[in-house]
């Protein structure tokens, strides 16, 4: 059936996957819009000639819901709501020739790395004279930058490589032309993400260079608050803790996803690391950068882990009391290094002590939290919701950290981006209440 929207420059890009997938569609959307294309991104009709689908591919689930979103609009190519569908990202660079015999409504199927490629599929000319600019997906006032590209990290769980490629950092000057460009358009916080922040540099400059890099961000007009996002614990470069304690602008914040503790299970993983010598970096951190909110990840459920070295697990979390904590069971994914192994905790079992982690974690978190009552923090307004403004402190990532939540009144007149001070006045596991003080 033939497209009811049959115009070929009005393009609906859905993102699915993580920030570096948000960023990526950003990319092309400010190339698709330099090229007289209307674009949007996540419409809400399908109702747009072409559709570009940036997929995912990390692990089972986010595998599943790519392949659900790219049949949902080959429906919609079917029923003549859409007219081209386009495939990329990571499910596209990992499982394109699998996938194509099976969806022949697709068009075209397109890499991490084939942006060029899939413009001129479109018929759009790549510009060079772009680096910098960029298409929010995110509310103005913040947006991802990304610094780097794939990893050469060998983790044994981890697909990411075979998506995304080896590291390759994106130079010095081309960051700070970005943040520039970012600050003039109103975004006042930066996330900097790559799937190793702490690599960075090693490529281009034989060395690293992320608190250079930071150095200079810091200096860019504008922009108040540095986040960084996914540090890798073995080789973390400690001058980057000196530019984070002596700058206002970079967040005393740290994700870095340390995935287990117990030392048969971190070599299994590949991590290159022991529980030691990761307890030691985390002493070091805090030492040298007090009140730091620490971000980490962990997976249960990997081929070996016994009930020994869950319990070693929670018995971890419990003295790190980490500031931030996420957990995940362990996705046995073709062609890593792990699917070697025997998949042998039992999906329930994986799940169970998923929920043993995060309800410590609960406890962990209130307690921390229920520290910052009486005190006063600054805080970036996100949204306003249900009767609350939303905002966050230095010390939390938007979507997956804690808010504070500002009772709506005819008095509080604040707007969204804005930066206010704020006494907490309330505390639970996971969020805070506070009111705003002049």
């Amino acid at each position: 059936m033939r497209a009811r929207s049959s115009n070929p420059r009005k393009v609906n890009v859905v993102t699915l996957g993580c920030a570096k997938n948000m960023y990526d569609s950003e990319q092309l959307m400010t190339q698709l819009k330099a090229n007289d294309f209307e674009v949007e991104h996540e419409a809400s009709k399908d109702d747009f000639g072409i559709v570009v689908i940036n997929t995912c591919g990390f692990i089972e689930s986010a595998k599943q819901e790519s392949i659900d979103m790219i049949l949902r609009f080959a429906d919609a190519k079917k029923e003549g709501s859409v007219e081209k569908v386009y495939v990329t990202g990571c499910l596209s660079q990992r499982y394109a020739d699998e996938l194509a015999d099976g969806i022949p409504e697709v068009d075209a199927w397109f890499g991490t790395r084939d942006l060029p490629r899939l413009l001129k599929t479109l018929r759009a000319d790549y510009k060079k004279e772009l680096v910098g600019e960029k298409l929010l997906t995110t509310p103005a006032h913040y947006a991802y930058l990304k610094i780097a590209e794939g990893c050469d990290r060998p983790c044994a769980f981890c697909a990411i490589p075979l998506m995304r490629g080896k590291h390759v950092s994106t130079p010095i000057e081309d960051l700070v032309k970005s943040a520039e460009a970012l600050a003039a358009q109103g975004v006042r916080e930066l996330i900097l993400i790559a799937q190793d922040l702490t690599y960075y540099g090693l490529d281009i400059y034989k060395k690293r260079r992320l608190a250079d890099l930071i150095s200079s961000l810091d200096k860019v007009e504008g922009i108040e608050w540095i986040r960084l996002h996914y540090a890798f614990p073995s080789g973390f470069p400690m001058d980057v803790l000196k530019v984070m304690a002596e700058s206002d602008n970079v967040c005393n914040y740290l994700d870095m996803p340390l995935q287990h503790s117990s030392d048969s299970i971190l070599k299994a993983m590949r991590r290159g690391i022991t529980q030691e010598k990761t307890e030691k970096l985390l002493a070091d951190i805090r030492e040298t950068v007090p009140g730091i909110a620490i971000r980490t990840t962990l997976i249960v459920g990997f081929p070996g882990e016994t009930d020994e070295d869950h319990a070693n697990l929670l018995d971890w979390v419990g003295r790190m009391k980490f500031e931030r904590l996420g957990c995940f069971t362990y996705s046995h994914e073709e062609n890593t290094h792990a699917y070697k192994l025997e998949d042998d905790v039992p999906e329930e079992l994986k799940k169970k002590r998923v929920e043993e982690v995060m309800d410590l974690q609960a406890g962990i978190s209130e307690e921390l939290n229920l520290r910052y009552l009486g005190n006063e923090f600054k805080v970036l307004i996100d949204r306003c919701e249900g009767g609350f403004w939303l905002g966050r402190t230095e010390f939390d990532s938007p979507d997956v950290d804690n808010e504070v939540r500002i009772p709506v009144s005819d008095d509080l007149h604040l707007r969204i981006g804005d930066f206010v001070q704020v006494k907490i006045t309330g505390a639970t596991s996971f969020d805070l209440d506070g009111e705003v003080v002049s």
